[in-house]
């Protein structure tokens, strides 16, 4: 099988990258070789590998700067997947691509399902909406993921962020009225690769939208009360710092946040048979691979 794979600079793409590494031939590109602000450099790459499975992990996830920057998120995160969904049909290719619990507004009292329609309260979240609609409409053969809070080892994400700051702080106030589910970026690569192991004919004829994020959830004060429990057990000299639950209006930031971005991942496992294990499991495993 050959599979390429984008973003591959980042969290998510290096861990698909890693997974996939002996079980199929990867074509593994950064935003060097594939920047999706450039599309004719995607039809480039996709011509060049012919492959059987595009995973797009490249996306513009700086949800604040999104606010200023709509038209750079907007080719990032709408142009770009059309015109990967546009070669992926050329070449028959199936594409996988991750998108957001931000696509909701966060109103809804219990966990989104795929059919619950969408309404956006940030540039990020309309952008990535965008995406999938351009995805799902081109015809190719796909298997939209949308995911949650996504962390791990390496990038920027939560957990690096509440560890760098538990260096220098005594307190952290942190939200705790926004919930969702954390998901690690090696959960998501497992995912892809298990998603592939099905085979390409069963991923075809169940194309379509999925939730995919870890089971369980929290808030990010839950998030980060975790993270630093976790850290203390794995080193005796972390200093925990003391964690202020606070409320979103107490926490301006330019771009709105969901309340309650929870997602329902029935349909991927009744539909596939996959679930993904407990966010604890992916926070975990995430610490292990940090250097002591």
């Amino acid at each position: 099988m050959r599979v390429l794979v984008t973003g591959t600079g980042g969290q998510v793409g290096s861990e698909v990258a890693r997974a996939l590494a002996g079980r199929a031939e990867v074509f593994a590109h950064d935003r060097r070789t594939l920047d999706l602000m450039h599309p004719e450099t995607i039809a480039s790459r996709v011509r060049e590998a012919k492959p059987d499975v595009i995973v797009n992990c490249a996306a513009y996830t700086a949800v604040d700067r999104a606010e200023s920057e709509v038209e750079a998120a907007h080719q990032v995160n709408g142009v770009a997947p059309a015109v990967l969904a546009e070669e992926a049909g050329r070449v028959g290719a199936l594409l996988v691509h991750f998108s957001t619990d931000y696509v909701f507004d966060g109103t809804k009292g219990s966990p989104y399902a795929e059919a619950d329609t969408p309404n956006p309260v940030n540039a990020y979240g309309a952008t990535k909406l965008e995406g999938e609609r351009a995805i799902a409409a081109s015809g190719c053969d796909h298997a939209i993921l949308r995911t949650s809070w996504v962390f791990g080892p390496h990038g920027k994400n939560f957990m690096l962020t509440m560890l760098k700051l538990a260096q220098t702080r005594e307190e952290l106030r942190i939200v705790d009225d926004q919930r969702g589910a954390p998901t690690s970026s090696a959960q998501l690569a497992r995912l892809v690769r298990d998603l592939l192991d099905l085979g390409l004919g069963r991923l075809r004829a169940e194309s379509g939208l999925y939730h995919a994020t870890a089971a369980g959830a929290t808030t990010w004060r839950g998030f980060a009360e975790a993270i630093f429990a976790a850290r203390a057990a794995r080193d005796a000299s972390f200093r925990v710092p003391r964690v202020v639950p606070i409320a979103t209006s107490d926490y301006p930031t330019p771009a709105r946040r969901p309340a309650n971005s929870v997602l329902s991942c029935e349909k991927l496992a009744a539909r596939l048979g996959v679930r993904i294990p407990d966010w604890h499991a992916g926070l975990e495993e995430a610490l292990s691979a940090l250097p002591q």
